[in-house]
């Protein structure tokens, strides 16, 4: 017999073996099934889970797996993939090979960086902002830092576009993201009485308000 010829004879054996491990294996989970019900997947900690510590996604791969197991023996509660205990930590340390439950993973508390003092004649004042994600840039919190407070106007019948400098230098003591769906930034601003009350006309007035960043 050639070389070729026996080639092919151990491929066709290796394709009819696998055929046959596959309906075995196909057999046996089609038992498995009829007996204590379908596989579903369910996460399993493949390393110790220590009580506080986050799961970021390199943790959450490196010490979890995926096992299929029959309905009828996971647990009320066990996660189905790792990536639901992203950013969430253990409440207690969870041993190798047990199931990871949701009741057990809480998002960990963060302490909120303590409030910028407002500064002696000043107020704070929260209005509405737009293009606040330029303040952002860098990585940094903002809050805290001087800002120049722009009000301008648009275009209109009989009205040209305007801007002016409505506050200059004044402490920005907390930034806001969008709240839900459809609403933009605001700003907490420490102001004087004066400014806070120019900047709540303009706010009345429909003019948009914006932040410059000293340099």
């Amino acid at each position: 017999m050639s070389r070729r010829a026996r080639a092919l004879g151990f491929l066709a054996a290796a394709l009819i073996c696998a055929i046959l491990a596959a309906t075995v294996a196909g057999r046996y989970r089609s038992r498995v099934e009829g007996r204590y019900g379908p596989l579903r997947p369910v996460v399993v900690s493949s390393a110790e889970l220590r009580s506080g510590e986050p799961l970021g996604p390199e943790r959450a791969r490196a010490e979890m797996s995926i096992r299929r197991v029959p309905a009828r023996f996971i647990p009320p509660g066990a996660i189905a993939s790792p990536a639901e205990a992203i950013g969430r930590a253990p409440m207690a340390t969870i041993p190798p090979g047990s199931y990871v439950l949701d009741a057990q993973l809480q998002i960990p508390d963060v302490e909120p960086p303590p409030p910028a003092p407002v500064g002696s004649g000043r107020r704070p004042v929260q209005v509405p902002v737009a293009g606040a994600e330029a303040l952002l840039i860098g990585g940094s919190s903002p809050e805290g830092s001087r800002v120049d407070v722009v009000v301008s106007r648009q275009a209109g019948l009989g009205s040209s576009a305007h801007a002016r400098i409505a506050a200059s230098s004044v402490k920005l003591l907390a930034l806001h993201g969008p709240a839900g769906p459809g609403e933009g930034w605001s700003a907490t601003l420490a102001v004087t009485e004066e400014q806070a009350l120019a900047l709540i006309a303009a706010q009345a007035a429909g003019r948009e308000i914006r932040l410059l960043p000293q340099p």
